[in-house]
């Protein structure tokens, strides 16, 4: 299982992907969308874990691009992001995400929930 995650935020991707090796999943890196799509595409990863706020490209766009190529619309896409008030995992569903995760993660909670919008086989 390769996992992407995708934010601008170092500490926070260093975060999410120290916690999700710790629990035996492997992980791959992007800062920003750009560098996600290329990554994505290159490497076909299980899951991309996408931050919204980006500095080059809204994540929800990069989603979108994502969604649209037919060498990666089949990778679950996860809304990874601090928006959480009423209606938020709504909206990030209804454009176009395969689930909704809330910053900041639960060390506990993240591997599982992580795991719960992979394909199963």
């Amino acid at each position: 299982m390769i996992v992407l995650v995708v934010d601008d935020n170092e500490k926070n991707l260093k975060l999410a992907c120290d916690v999700l090796r710790h629990a035996g999943i492997d992980t791959l890196r992007a800062a920003t969308a750009g560098e996600a799509i290329a990554t994505a595409t290159e490497r076909r990863p299980d899951v991309v874990l996408m931050d919204i706020r980006l500095p080059d490209m809204d994540g929800t766009r990069a989603a979108r691009v994502l969604k649209d190529d037919e060498r990666t619309a089949g990778i679950p896409v996860v809304a990874l992001t601090s928006f959480a008030m009423k209606g938020d995992r709504e909206r990030f569903l209804a454009a176009g995400f395969d689930g909704y995760i809330e910053k900041p993660i639960s060390v506990r909670e993240f591997p599982g929930q992580v795991r719960g919008v992979l394909p199963h086989p």
